[in-house]
C-alpha cells in the first residue's frame, strides 16, 4: 500500500506448520482459474414459543371442545377441564354462561432468523468477506478479492512479510492481503476482530482501504 506499505509478495517465515492443512485449505482451482465455490450452509431454526394463557367468558352455546377448538388448546377440552375443574365442578359437559374458564393456547413454534454459516476455507472467508463488506457498502468481488490474495499470500492467512522497508521500521505486512498494521487499524470494521492474521477481518480492512485509495479491491492487479 503506496505511502503506507511498500507492497511485495510476502515470505511465508511464519511457518505452514503453524497454519496447520485446515488453515490453508483452498478451494479447488478450475480451467479458467476461477475458485470453484462452495455451498453456504443456511438453516433456520425453531424456538418453542408458549402463548400467555387467555380468560374466555362462556357464553350459551358454549361446549369445552368448541372453546378448545377456537384457542387451538394443547390437550384439547381435557386441559380446560383439567385447569378450571373447581370452577366447572363434576361435569365437563356442562359449564354455565358467565363461567370465566382459564384457556392456554398451543405452544407454537416460532422461526428464528436464518443462520448462514460459513467453510472455514478461502472460499468461505471471501464469501463472509462479501456479505459484511456489502452491509458497510464496501465495494468489491469474490474475483477481485480472490486474485489479490492468491498474488499477496498465496491464500496463507499466516503469511508475514519479514524483509521489506515496513519490516524494518517494525510494522511488517500480516495476513491473506498483506496488511501492515496501521493500515489494518485505520481501515478495521467493527464487528470482525481486530486481528491482522484473522482472515476475514484482513480481507474487510484490506478491501475497505482498497475502496478508498482505488475505487474497489477490483481495481488492484498488482502491488498495492
Amino acid at each position: 500500500m503506496r505511502g503506507i506499505r511498500t507492497p511485495r509478495r510476502a515470505q511465508l517465515t511464519r511457518g505452514i506448520a503453524l497454519a496447520g492443512a485446515a488453515a490453508v485449505a483452498l478451494p479447488l482451482i478450475g480451467a479458467t482459474g476461477a475458485a470453484a465455490a462452495t455451498p453456504q450452509a443456511v438453516t433456520a431454526e425453531k424456538t418453542a414459543v408458549a402463548a400467555a394463557p387467555l380468560h374466555h367468558s362462556v357464553v350459551v352455546g358454549d361446549t369445552l371442545s368448541g372453546i378448545a377448538a377456537k384457542y387451538a388448546v394443547t390437550g384439547g377440552w381435557q386441559k380446560i377441564y383439567e385447569d378450571n375443574k373447581s370452577a366447572i365442578g363434576a361435569d365437563p359437559t356442562h359449564i354455565r354462561p358467565g363461567l370465566t374458564l382459564t384457556v392456554a393456547p398451543a405452544v407454537v413454534q416460532a422461526a428464528t432468523a436464518a443462520v448462514k454459516t460459513y467453510a472455514n476455507n478461502l472460499d468461505g472467508w471471501i464469501r463472509e468477506s462479501l456479505d459484511i463488506m456489502d452491509k458497510h457498502n464496501i465495494p468489491g468481488t469474490y474475483n477481485g478479492i480472490y486474485k489479490n490474495v492468491m498474488r499477496e499470500s498465496s491464500g496463507n492467512p499466516l503469511a508475514i512479510n519479514n524483509w521489506d522497508i515496513n519490516a524494518v521500521n517494525g510494522v511488517p505486512s500480516k495476513g491473506l492481503l498483506q496488511v501492515i498494521y496501521p493500515t489494518f487499524a485505520a481501515y478495521h470494521i467493527a464487528g470482525t476482530k481486530f486481528d491482522q492474521y484473522d482472515p476475514v477481518a484482513n480481507i474487510v480492512a484490506a478491501c475497505n482501504y482498497a475502496a478508498d485509495r482505488y475505487g474497489s479491491i477490483d481495481n488492484v492487479n498488482s502491488a498495492y
